[in-house]
């Protein structure tokens, strides 16, 4: 049987706008075919993942990518021998536009890639998947050749309280997708993290940061997960904003990832350039193995987090940690936010929030419990697009 020949980009990639529904295997066939176009022989064939279960929710017919039938795509074995004489790989790879073609849909799949990553439930395939973006994120380091990919700076403005004037601008630094690392989720700015500075803006006296309002001398603040810190910055700015000067304020923003922190450090320093006067320290924090020493040594009056839970492990680390460092001041509040995703392997993630964290009804000893929980509307244009909206909880000593 003759070896199948490469397929122009245009003819083979499929529509992002449908990138969940498609498997595994489409989408390492279609990385393989142009692995096979603009890579050396030795490097084009991507390793198949392993036998992976089939399941319904899958189209597994080949899929239309919208420039080329699926019948264009099944031509028999004689035809394609008949066209090998007359192909020349070397004019297909010559080809401007198809190039450009291919690096904008991978440039696309790379901002997509997470959301057909935790599409499944299965763990096996999810591994499966990322490495296939791993392998799509070096095929597009290919194109680039010399030049590293440029981060993405982006500016927010959120409305703040009627008496307040102006609002609060926060500028931050998405860095770009590591090749050789998937997991670093934390160097994009989230819809959770979003939603819940739009509330903080809009009443700040609600969530403890607004010193005009507070009865506390000093204020401790504490980020897990920051991520890209948008959370500390933006109460940094708040406080700021009605600071005294008998009132100091300590906020610090932590995160495991190394290439996160430097992100994160990039992100404050960005927005306080003056060092003196900013009030955010960078720390790194593993849930699993916190280490309480420095800053974190003392307890906090408020803490925030917003979409931090991934496993439902994450949960019962996270309440160990508030129980540590969150002031036993019954006016100590922790602040959680998590997106719903109805479906995919990140499903069900407040179910383990609820499962770790008694309502407060219904608690008898002092003990951590949730106070209230508030269901946030998903905004048009914020967040992913396997999140349905989130889930506020308000986290207290009960």
């Amino acid at each position: 049987m003759a070896t199948r020949q490469p397929v122009p980009p245009t003819s083979s990639l499929p529509p992002l706008a449908r990138l969940v529904t498609y498997s595994t295997a489409q989408i390492t066939e279609a990385i393989d075919n142009l692995r096979s176009i603009y890579c050396p022989p030795a490097l084009a064939t991507l390793p198949r993942p392993k036998a992976l279960p089939k399941h319904l929710v899958h189209d597994t017919s080949v899929p239309d990518s919208g420039y080329a039938s699926a019948e264009g795509e099944d031509e028999s074995d004689d035809e394609c021998d008949e066209e090998d004489a007359s192909f020349d790989i070397d004019i297909l790879r010559s080809d401007t536009f198809e190039r450009e073609f291919a690096i904008r849909w991978l440039t696309g799949f790379a901002g997509r890639s997470d959301m057909w990553v935790y599409s499944e439930t299965s763990e096996e395939e999810a591994d499966a998947r990322a490495a296939v973006v791993d392998t799509a994120a070096s095929l597009l380091a290919t194109f680039a050749g010399e030049y590293e990919e440029e981060a993405l700076t982006r500016t927010f403005s959120f409305p703040t309280s009627p008496e307040s004037s102006g609002a609060v601008h926060v500028e931050l630094n998405d860095a770009p997708l590591l090749s050789h690392d998937h997991t670093s989720v934390g160097l994009q700015s989230w819809g959770s993290s979003i939603r819940l500075t739009e509330r903080m803006c809009v009443d700040p006296g609600a969530f403890e940061l607004s010193l005009v309002r507070s009865t506390k001398p000093g204020l401790r603040i504490l980020e897990l997960g920051a991520g890209t810190g948008l959370l500390s910055i933006a109460a940094a700015k708040l406080l700021a904003a009605s600071a005294s000067t008998h009132s100091p304020v300590e906020i610090v923003a932590t995160d495991f990832h190394p290439s996160v922190l430097d992100n994160l450090r990039e992100n404050v320093s960005t927005n306080f350039p003056c060092p003196f006067t900013c009030p955010i320290h960078v720390l790194p924090l593993d849930w699993q193995s916190p280490v309480y020493e420095g800053a974190l040594a003392s307890r906090f009056d408020v803490i925030l987090a917003a979409d931090v839970i991934y496993h439902p492990e994450h949960a019962r680390w996270i309440k160990a940690c508030v129980e540590r460092l969150l002031t036993e001041d019954a006016r100590g509040v922790f602040w959680l936010i998590i997106p719903l995703r109805p479906t995919g392997r990140h499903a069900g993630m407040s179910d383990t929030v609820e499962a770790v964290f008694p309502r407060a009804s219904e608690v008898q000893d002092k003990e951590l419990a949730i106070l209230h929980i508030d269901e946030i509307t998903k905004q048009g244009g914020v967040g992913r697009a396997d999140e349905g909206g989130y889930k506020l909880y308000k986290i207290g000593w009960a």
